[in-house]
């Protein structure tokens, strides 16, 4: 049973508050939470500094694995879903106070903006120069933080929405391009360039990184690799370690003990870049 994600207050409007940058943190308790559909002026950063999250926005999935964080631009459409247990951080940021894109990415965040969040959100009201040192830092570093390629594009078009739900409901559903284009009333051709079309991804590869973001999702909420393997219907542990390893780099445990590790060499490389705002 999925429980409402909630504010440790019930009356907090982001929009009200005049801070420039306001840092919430959410536990969960127990099962998965999910915050419905809505959107506010302000730009939100979802941080996961435990467990995991999924939003969703109009044009796609983004994944929220331990130690990144999703960027959602002021004014989108959004639902935040978390994994049980999932320790979350809500930043609330004025748009145009910070150098990020108008569209969303999935960043990786370096244990310095890591420490910065949490101690926003846990800044008193009567510390005000504080509170304004530490949005400072977390406005100039922010930018700065290496991009995660978590993203499953998503599509307005109705026969692409109708497939994809069916296979968010279920990932291990093995269906060949054929048998959804006779379901969907198109020929296989017409289908596959549909996909390309409104996703820039091939069906195979879209698929696929459907299965990436539940396989991330399920790992981080403590499901082993062998019940990840079998949610999403492959015929063996190796060859879902395979498919992870091709697309990722580095198998399941290592992909994730990397993104939650201190990346050093990232964050020294972006001295000179800009990952972020070139996203």
């Amino acid at each position: 049973m999925r429980q409402s994600l909630r504010f440790p207050w019930s009356n907090l409007d982001v929009d009200d508050r005049s801070a420039p940058v306001i840092a919430v943190r959410v536990d969960v308790k127990g099962t998965t939470a999910e915050v419905p559909d809505h959107q506010h002026r302000k730009a939100q950063l979802v941080f996961a500094l435990g467990g995991g999250v999924t939003c969703r926005v109009p044009s796609g999935l983004w994944m929220v694995p331990p130690h990144c964080a999703v960027w959602v631009p002021g004014g989108m459409r959004h639902s935040n879903r978390a994994t049980a247990n999932a320790r979350l951080f809500f930043v609330y940021i004025e748009s145009e106070m910070i150098d990020l894109p108008d569209r969303c990415c999935t960043l990786s965040i370096s244990p310095l903006l890591r420490e910065v969040i949490v101690e926003l959100s846990d800044q008193v009201a009567d510390d005000e120069a504080r509170g304004e040192l530490l949005a400072t830092l977390l406005r100039r570093e922010l930018p700065r933080m290496p991009v995660q390629q978590l993203h499953l594009p998503l599509s307005p078009e109705p026969r692409l929405k109708r497939i994809a739900a069916a296979l968010a409901e279920d990932p291990s559903d093995r269906r060949t391009l054929a048998e959804w284009a006779r379901r969907v009333a198109l020929s296989e051709s017409s289908l596959a360039r549909l996909v390309i079309k409104e996703t820039g991804l091939s069906f195979g590869r879209w698929r696929q990184q459907l299965h990436l973001i539940v396989a991330i999702r399920e790992l981080t909420s403590g499901a082993s690799v062998q019940q990840v393997s079998a949610e999403l219907g492959y015929e063996s542990v190796a060859a879902f370690i395979t498919m992870f390893k091709k697309a990722l780099g580095k198998p399941p445990a290592k992909y994730l003990a990397s993104v939650a590790q201190d990346r050093s060499t990232s964050a020294t490389s972006s001295r000179t870049s800009s990952p972020a705002a070139r996203a």
